[in-house]
């Protein structure tokens, strides 16, 4: 299993391995356990108990290659449209008729060889034009004075995860290729296939992992309260290795 945010490893020549730091050189194993107690001792009097750091969020850059989530666009909003709110994904031949066919709720992204736009909305709408390729919701928004979106973009080789973390809104989770894996301490929840798409709860934390046997493609949103950070990173919950395990399954067959 292959988490992201720990120190980066490289193999030499023979098979060797170099661990690099966040810096970008190589560290030999008693100077990187020596850098790692230092942080680890300055980020615990740092942070309050249980959370360790605001999870950063690089954007995401042309090149699509399997390592950690990026951000593609955010969104502020003052207010949500009414009702039952819906993630709309929908895909389209060119920027400029995304755009047209956007409202004050949508954002234009590029992304695994296609235009997309995605919209908040009501499940009834919909773009002119474009392929609606998928609707996640109802989203279970909690009140707040203003809003933000933030979409993210991510390719997870079997078995890749992220570090545990916990959201200030709710997350959902949007698979154009591969199967996902979502753990939380009220279990699991699996989506197969492409189009499968999954939701959480603002609040819990959770491990999200690539399982089944080919790389997933997917987006996620996080939909949260504005003057809140969207993602914190913590070690206040061990996965019981649901997902792992799941993992392990798939590849028995």
């Amino acid at each position: 299993m292959t988490v992201f945010g720990s120190p980066d490893e490289d193999t030499c020549r023979g098979g060797a391995k170099r661990t690099f730091s966040a810096w970008g050189f190589p560290m030999r194993g008693g100077m990187m356990r020596a850098i790692l107690v230092g942080l680890a001792a300055i980020t615990a009097a740092a942070l309050p108990s249980g959370a360790w750091a605001q999870a950063t969020i690089r954007q995401c850059g042309a090149i699509e290659e399997p390592g950690p989530a990026c951000l593609l666009a955010r969104k502020q909003f003052a207010s949500l449209p009414a009702g039952k709110i819906f993630w709309h994904l929908d895909r389209f031949p060119s920027t400029d008729a995304a755009a047209q066919a956007g409202t004050a709720s949508s954002v234009v992204v590029e992304a695994f060889g296609s235009t997309w736009l995605f919209t908040l909305a009501k499940a009834g709408w919909r773009a002119k034009g474009g392929e609606h390729v998928s609707i996640v919701g109802p989203l279970p928004v909690t009140p707040a004075s203003t809003y933000a979106a933030e979409y993210l973009r991510s390719i997870f080789d079997p078995g890749m995860t992220a570090p545990l973390h916990v959201h200030s809104g709710p997350e959902a989770f949007f698979a154009v290729a591969g199967d996902t894996c979502l753990e939380t301490p009220d279990g699991v929840r699996i989506g197969r296939g492409p189009g499968n798409h999954l939701m959480i709860e603002a609040g819990p934390p959770m491990l999200l992992m690539a399982i089944g046997a080919v790389p997933r493609q997917g987006f996620a949103l996080i939909l949260h309260d504005a003057s809140q950070p969207p993602t914190t990173l913590t070690q206040t919950w061990h996965p019981e290795g649901l997902c792992a395990r799941q993992l392990s399954l798939d590849r028995a067959h």
